[in-house]
C-alpha cells in the first residue's frame, strides 16, 4: 500500500449525459487561435499559422454553473467560449482519416484568461502560463458522447455576458477541424482517455468583472454558465 506524506489531491472529473460514471481528466490542451476572424482579432494570419498549443493544469477545472473569484494579478481577465473534445481511446501519430474514432465526447468550455499577462508574455516571447494555467481557468459543461449525437460539423457556438452576445460564430469556421487537431496533436503526445482539448474561441473576446454573469451555447452539445466573484 503506498503512504503519502500529505493527502493525495481528488481526481478532477466531468459529468458524463447518461452516465452515472464520471470522465477523470489527466491533461487539458487548449489550441491556438483556431477560428480565423479570433486570429485577426489577435493579430495572427489564419492563411499562414501552423496550429499551436498551450495546456492547463487538470486541477484547473470547474464544473458549468458554479462561481469563481476575479483571479489575483490581473486587470484584464477575459472570457474565451470554446467547443471541448475528449479522447476516449489510445492514439499515437494517427492519421487525419482515424483520428475521429478516438473522439469520445463533446462538451462547452470557457477558456479564462489573464489577457494582460498572457500579452505580456507574448510580447517578451516568454509562455504563458501565468495569462492561461491558473485556478479555475477552464470551465466544463457536462460531456455528451458522439456515440449519441454524432460528430457536428456545424452550428452555433455563442457567449452572452449579462445577456448581451459577446461572442458567436459557426462551428464550420475552425480553421482545423476535429481530426485534424487530434491527429496534429497526436504527433507530439501519446494522447490517452482523460485528455481534454478545448478547440480554439471565435472572435470577440473581451473583459468581464466581478459580478458578471457568462451563459453560452453550442448547438446539439450543450450550454454552460459562470459568475465571476468579488476577488479574493
Amino acid at each position: 500500500m503506498t503512504t503519502y506524506l500529505f493527502p493525495a489531491p481528488a481526481v478532477p472529473a466531468a459529468k458524463v449525459r447518461g452516465e452515472a460514471g464520471l470522465y477523470p481528466v489527466s491533461r487539458i490542451f487548449c489550441v491556438g487561435r483556431n477560428y480565423a476572424a479570433h486570429t485577426r482579432e489577435m493579430g495572427g494570419d489564419p492563411d499562414r499559422d501552423p496550429p499551436f498549443y498551450f495546456t492547463k493544469p487538470a486541477n484547473a477545472l470547474v464544473p458549468s454553473g458554479g462561481q469563481v473569484p476575479y483571479p489575483p494579478g490581473t486587470s484584464n481577465y477575459h472570457h474565451e467560449m470554446e467547443l471541448v473534445l475528449a479522447i476516449g481511446k489510445p492514439v499515437f501519430r494517427v492519421s487525419v482519416e482515424a483520428a475521429q474514432d478516438a473522439i469520445y465526447a463533446y462538451a462547452c468550455g470557457l477558456d479564462m484568461t489573464r489577457r494582460d499577462l498572457q500579452l505580456a508574455a507574448r510580447d517578451k516571447g516568454r509562455p504563458w502560463d501565468l495569462g492561461k494555467a491558473f485556478e479555475n481557468a477552464a470551465v466544463l459543461s457536462e460531456l455528451v458522447k458522439a456515440a449519441d449525437i454524432g460528430h457536428p460539423r456545424d452550428g452555433l457556438i455563442e457567449l452572452k455576458v449579462n445577456g448581451q452576445v459577446k461572442q458567436t460564430s459557426d462551428l464550420r469556421e475552425l480553421i482545423w477541424n476535429y481530426a485534424e487537431i487530434v491527429s496534429h496533436l497526436s504527433q507530439y503526445y501519446h494522447l490517452q482517455p482523460g485528455d481534454l482539448i478545448y478547440t480554439g474561441t471565435p472572435e470577440g473576446v473581451g473583459p468581464v468583472r466581478p459580478g458578471d454573469r457568462l451563459e453560452g451555447t453550442i448547438a446539439g452539445i450543450g450550454t454552460i454558465s459562470l459568475t465571476i466573484g468579488e476577488a479574493e
